[in-house]
């Protein structure tokens, strides 16, 4: 069960009350979860609000939203099968209560991450690979390839629209596919996993255990020029203890390089919009 460090005003007051107008508006739920909001159309990325896995696994950011609350999503994208992408609490009252497909590699349905039921009608499973695409309202889906040793069938996914281009990694690290990426699609604005090494509990041998997960400083500048990003939105660095990173350091190691144009550090529940550079505050905390 999902409970909500900030009630409902974030999916009510900002996400769901937010006009888009003709373009795309694109908010920052933590971990790796994102939300793309047309006019017509509502896309959720690997949304995660669940609390980790204490000692393990330490949530260190708040739980923005109960997916409960949510009235708006035609689709929910999973790039790969671990828990914090894949996971059926998250997801579960967005296709149950509000009909949305949901897609997902084959792996994500047959091997998660996850030891309850993945609870999903036949008709909203959409087992997605490598190579296809889809349309979801008036957004254009494309499956792409990535590069996440951790994972046992890692997706990618640009997702096109009159305003611009998005693409989300998941927890890929650089990859040849993302150089054919890159040439193939102009992309405006671009999520990648940015984490460090720490020191992670693992029951056995009962300790830390030093660990490297997602890409470093070096590695997602690498990815972002492989992908010729405009913009890069780092993500994933603010979820686990002993895993965080600080991504305005990235400035510095990016400068020499043509890609990225420019670097927006998200905080949990700021948003930006596809074709206008620019992190944009809650407007719940504004003026109206």
């Amino acid at each position: 069960m999902v409970q909500s460090t900030w009630d409902d005003w974030f999916v009510r007051d900002e996400i769901e009350a937010t006009d888009p107008g003709d373009g795309v508006m694109i908010w920052y739920l933590g971990c790796n979860g994102f939300v793309l909001r047309s006019q017509s159309t509502t896309l959720y990325i690997d949304p995660y609000f669940g609390t980790g896995d204490p000692p393990n696994l330490i949530r260190m950011i708040p739980v923005p939203m109960d997916p409960a609350d949510a009235t708006q999503c035609d689709a929910t994208l999973v790039t790969h099968e671990h828990i914090d992408h894949m996971h059926p609490p998250s997801y579960g009252p967005l296709v149950k209560d509000l009909g949305a497909d949901l897609y997902a590699p084959s792996a994500s349905y047959e091997s998660p991450d996850y030891d309850g039921e993945i609870r999903v009608p036949d008709e909203q499973r959409n087992e997605i690979a490598v190579g296809d695409e889809f349309a979801v309202g008036d957004f254009t889906v494309h499956v792409t390839g990535t590069n996440d040793p951790d994972a046992i069938e890692p997706v990618g996914y640009v997702i096109e629209h009159d305003a611009g281009t998005f693409f989300h990694a998941g927890d890929s690290r650089s990859a040849e596919a993302f150089s054919d990426v890159g040439e193939r699609f102009d992309i405006d604005v671009g999520a990648l996993a940015f984490g460090t090494v720490g020191s992670i509990y693992e029951p056995e041998p009962d300790r830390g255990v030093r660990t490297k997960w997602y890409m470093d400083e070096n590695e997602i500048i690498e990815a972002a020029n492989q992908l010729q990003l405009s913009r890069l939105l780092p993500s994933h660095h603010d979820m686990w203890q002993g895993e965080a990173g600080d991504p305005k350091v990235l400035h510095e190691h990016a400068v020499s390089f043509d890609y990225p144009r420019v670097i927006e550090p998200l905080y949990i529940g700021c948003s930006v919009r596809l074709g206008e550079p620019g992190i944009r505050r809650l407007d719940a905390l504004g003026d109206g």
